[in-house]
Formats: structure tokens, sequence, C-alpha cells
């Protein structure tokens, strides 16, 4: 079983805002970009596709990826955000 980090925030609307609407940004860690020929002055990432987080959320351990060993900000970092809004239909509103 694999076992993906994703990270779910939501921003609730501000006071003046006179609809109802919030962002939903859901964040996935992907391949690792690693560098472990740095110190000889090469290139070579190690080939893992996606972040594992080797532990429970909220403990060091989920910081650490399960396949290759290395920090959860060594993973290219994808954001994906949704807004969505409860808004009132054009037609109830009244022309005065």
């Amino acid at each position: 079983m694999r076992k993906r980090q994703v990270v779910v925030r939501r921003e609730e609307p501000s006071r003046s805002s006179t609809n109802s609407s919030f962002t939903v940004r859901s964040v996935r860690y992907a391949e690792c970009q690693k560098n472990h020929a740095a110190n000889v002055g090469g290139y070579a990432v190690d080939g893992c596709r996606e972040f594992m987080a080797s532990g429970e959320e909220g403990t060091t351990a989920a910081l650490t990826c399960a396949a290759c060993g290395c920090h959860r900000n060594f993973h290219r970092r994808e954001v994906e955000t949704e807004v969505v809004c409860e808004c009132s239909s054009p037609s109830s509103i009244s022309n005065n």
C-alpha cells in the first residue's frame, strides 16, 4: 500500500464579504529532487516518484519519505487551489 502526503487548508471568507465562499488548497509532494552527486560536482537523483510519509501526521517521522529517506522539502510541491462560492442567484436580486 502506498501512502501519500496531502495537506488541505481552508480559508474562510473575510467578514466584509457578502457572499459565502472559501478557498480549498490541496498540497501534494511529488518526485524527489535531491541532488545526491552535488558533493562531487555531478547531478544524480534517486528516482523516488512520490513522497510517502514515514510516520503519522504531527510527528517528525511524517516529514521523512519512507521511499528515499529524504526530508519532504526535497520533493516537488504541487498546490491545487479551488474556490468554492455559495453565491445568491441573479434571479433572487431585486431591481429597484
